[in-house]
């Protein structure tokens, strides 16, 4: 292909695990003439069994052994959670713009400095909630400010999924709080379900750090980690909106996460895996099926075009100001055993929790916690609150 003056040149870093899923994206846009990828970043160089789009590119071993070399247009951040803030810096302030995948970053503070970066150098930096490319979500905005279900009462997510042995040995920093020295927090609130957690403040307006007045946590683990695997939390928005968060990694089997929106005059369920939404309201029953952005594409045309992202770094200080309140929260309790039971065996084994998605179900609906809702493996209180200065506050 002959490159064009508008070909953006793209560096991975991180180009293995998930990573790898920015290839073929990275192809069909080299395709179209949109963008090149130039370089890939990582700690090992490519080997035979990683693809060819990999091994035909300069590798370097470090973001700035290439960025001493060349500034590409576009460096994308697809590493470990405590890595995501010092690359996306590095590569701010050497020139280029950044797409980092979520958690947008390991703490409040470092969100705080990543978004002042993009500012003060003149950058864009979007985050990889990809939810946030999906037409469902403005459909779901759009019928909620249309008055479809009536003024909104309450939101909520539900996630019960599954996460073995195997996973959470994937790597040093998985299921860990913090890691030598540097926090991780790498729970299910903060990675596995964060898009649950992210998507639903974004759809009830809730994105920037003040949008958020209040959260409260109820943390627990059922496997052998320093981090959550079942949680509750509460968030109140600046306008006084209750928002409940129920989600395991200990439900018998993986089902849809579910964002669900409350009226008082009907409801809304999204299903942002599948970009798909049911509204019931005052015009009756319709579903609603959206398409999805590539954000790597829509950060290529707020390039071009000049403007906004669909997920720019400073619309998920909402989502970190909950990071923040897990971060801060004391350790997870342990479920008891008598609440748990093992199936499975070697790297597939992992525990469930009695009932556990059911519970999710009422956090999300009821906006209350586990402790609060008398869950038989809850404590009997809730850990704590972040109220607007971002500190935790025992209740």
């Amino acid at each position: 292909m002959e490159v064009g003056p508008m070909t953006a040149s793209v560096a991975l870093v991180g180009f293995r695990g998930y990573g790898a899923s920015y290839l073929p994206r990275l192809a069909a846009l080299e395709a179209a003439g949109a963008a090149r990828l130039g370089a890939v970043v990582g700690p090992t160089p490519p080997r035979d069994s990683d693809p060819d789009a990999a091994r035909t590119v300069p590798w370097f071993a470090s973001l700035a052994d290439l960025l001493e070399r060349e500034v590409p247009d576009i460096v994308v951040v697809c590493t470990p959670i405590p890595t995501h803030l010092p690359l996306a810096l590095e590569a701010l302030r050497a020139g280029a713009d950044v797409l980092v995948e979520k958690p947008t970053a390991a703490s409040l503070a470092g969100h705080a400095e990543l978004v002042a970066t993009a500012r003060e150098t003149g950058r864009l930096c979007q985050v990889g909630f990809q939810t946030f490319g999906s037409s469902a979500l403005d459909a779901v905005r759009a019928a909620v400010a249309d008055g479809e279900i009536g003024e909104l009462t309450g939101a909520g997510a539900v996630g019960a999924w599954t996460r073995t042995a195997g996973y959470w040995a994937r790597s040093a920093w998985a299921g860990r709080r913090t890691l030598d020295g540097h926090d991780v927090v790498d729970g299910v609130v903060t990675n596995p379900l964060a898009h649950a957690v992210a998507t639903t403040l974004h759809v009830v307006g809730a994105t920037r750090t003040d949008h958020v007045a209040e959260v409260v946590t109820d943390l627990y683990r059922a496997n052998p980690i320093e981090a959550d695997d079942t949680s509750a939390v509460r968030v109140t928005t600046a306008s006084g909106l209750p928002v409940g968060f129920g989600f395991t990694l200990c439900a018998p089997g993986q089902t849809p996460a579910r964002v669900l929106l409350r009226g008082t005059d009907g409801e809304i369920t999204l299903r942002y895996e599948r970009d798909e939404a049911v509204v019931s309201g005052r015009r009756g029953e319709r579903t609603v099926r959206g398409e999805r952005a590539d954000l790597l594409t829509d950060l290529l045309e707020a390039r071009r075009d000049g403007r906004g992202l669909r997920c720019d770094v400073a619309d998920t200080g909402a989502f970190m100001r909950v990071l923040e309140a897990v971060r801060t929260a004391p350790g997870p309790r342990v479920v008891g055993g008598e609440h748990v039971t093992w199936e499975g065996e070697g790297d597939g084994r992992h525990p469930v929790v009695r009932d556990v998605a059911g519970w999710c179900e009422r956090v999300a609906r009821e906006q209350r916690t586990f402790a609060e809702l008398g869950a038989p493996w809850a404590a009997p209180r809730v850990e704590g609150h972040v109220g607007r200065r971002g500190a935790t506050v025992a209740p």
